[in-house]
């Protein structure tokens, strides 16, 4: 499974709405993996160090804008060939060796990938996938889950263009219901203005529907049928020349919503039990870039932790305290590099950034806990199932992979287990969720992809 290291280099943040390269199948060169019975190639990824000439940056590196080249973010996907075979793998009968090439110390099984670790049995298992009028567009966090209490069914929402996609689909796959909802700007005509993002609020009182876009915000009743509110962005605010949106979407405190901007404002949305009189109780204003992600407590925070995380462009995140009056608890600066989207839960702050790493923080200090170099590229989405602390990620190398936060109950630090790993080939993900809060099984969304695919435990 990919592995804990130092910390690598950055990449600058991308612009909204930007389409990388064509995917391989591999998110690995193939001249990195050693040959049978030769030396295990030096793992290029430290800032001043430059490829070695049997290791050329990758075509989509080299024209990646703004983006720094492949070997400076080489993250170990699985296989890795730089992970060591175990003593018990060394072990293991055949071949009247255990297995191993001959004449190789410490060499690598025969008939098996260098680095390759037995194939255990598998947690998930795909599904029947559900099909999309349309597909989802290149955007962090493009899919938002709905399950409903006391039903086997669930509800999908993904963005594309001018539109968002909403899909009803039972427990088996075999029946769903779908429509396509139009945003609109304050009840007038349909609007040609793209959509950032689309997410479910789950409140004690009511569920909302939430769109946020280059326009404004709106907020429509759980099933998309009568929307309750309309705010506008506030064009005069932003640079001429700049970009002007919405993104970023997390209820919080029992009662409120809160949306980042492009300016770097997170506006707090004060929902009443039913109507339509929402307000703006408050505006947060640490953050001066655009705002990524927003997140609130999952599980149980502790005390002191905050209960709402919020993240922007350049990796800073802040950690809050909801109440009447939201309270800044901590700062965690950035350090060059994009944090697209973030989790909290029992106090951990699990971010995901575009250098492929995720790291956890704690949500009280700040204090960088654990660092794992999750993916070969950018990461687009994460979610955490609240009941059992899976972490799900997702990103443009394909992969998406299923890990397991914990606390060690004699020294309380928090330890990270990789659990899964599935490809989905030739497909930049944009969206991961869980359906379900023990994590028992996930949906994927990918660029272009005119599906949401589905996976189940095996």
């Amino acid at each position: 499974p990919p592995t804990l290291s130092a910390t690598r280099p950055g990449v600058s943040p991308r612009p909204l709405g930007h389409s990388p390269a064509p995917l391989g199948r591999s998110p690995l060169p193939t001249s990195a993996i050693p040959p049978r019975g030769g030396r295990r190639p030096r793992l290029h990824g430290n800032a001043g160090h430059a490829p070695p000439p049997s290791l050329p940056p990758p075509r989509s590196a080299r024209h990646r804008p703004g983006g720094a080249p492949s070997w400076l973010r080489h993250h170990a996907a699985t296989p890795s060939p730089w992970l060591r075979p175990t003593p018990s793998e060394r072990g293991r009968s055949g071949d009247g060796g255990g297995g191993w090439a001959a004449g190789v110390p410490g060499g690598w099984p025969r008939g098996r990938v260098p680095g390759a670790a037995p194939s255990p049995r598998r947690m998930y298992r795909k599904e029947k996938s559900i099909q999309l009028k349309s597909s989802s567009a290149a955007l962090y966090n493009n899919l938002s889950v709905l399950r409903l209490p006391g039903r086997q069914l669930a509800c999908f929402g993904t963005v594309h263009g001018p539109s968002v996609n909403l899909v009803s689909a039972a427990a088996d796959g075999l029946g769903f219901s779908h429509r396509q909802l139009q945003a609109k700007e304050g009840g007038m005509a349909v609007s040609t203005s793209i959509l950032t993002q689309a997410a479910w609020c789950v409140l004690p009182s009511r569920v909302l529907l939430v769109l946020t876009s280059q326009k404004g915000i709106q907020m429509y009743e759980s099933d998309g049928s009568i929307m309750v509110y309309w705010h506008a962005l506030d064009v005069t605010e932003h640079p001429p020349g700049q970009a002007v949106f919405a993104r970023g979407i997390a209820a919080a405190g029992g009662r409120f919503i809160c949306v980042g901007t492009s300016s770097g404002l997170v506006l707090v949305f004060d929902i009443p039990h039913k109507g339509t009189n929402i307000t703006v109780s408050e505006v947060l204003e640490q953050h001066h870039d655009a705002i990524t992600d927003i997140a609130a407590e999952l599980g149980r925070a502790p005390d002191g932790a905050g209960d709402l995380v919020t993240a922007d462009d350049s990796g800073t995140l802040c950690v809050w305290s909801t109440g009447e009056e939201f309270t800044l608890l901590s700062k965690i600066p950035a350090f060059g590099c994009t944090c697209s989207s973030v989790k909290l839960w029992n106090g951990v702050v699990a971010a995901g950034y575009g250098n492929g790493q995720i790291r956890l923080y704690e949500a009280a200090t700040g204090l960088l806990r654990a660092e794992v170099n999750a993916h070969a590229r950018w990461i687009y989405a994460l979610d955490l199932a609240p009941e059992t602390g899976k972490l799900l990620s997702g990103a443009e190398d394909s992969f998406v992979h299923v890990w397991k936060l914990s606390r060690n109950p004699e020294t309380n630090d928090v330890e990270v287990e990789h659990c899964h790993a599935e490809c989905v080939t030739d497909t930049q993900v944009c969206g991961v969720r869980f359906c379900d809060p023990e994590g028992h099984s996930f949906a994927v969304t990918g660029y272009d992809l005119s599906e949401i695919i589905r996976y189940g435990q095996a």
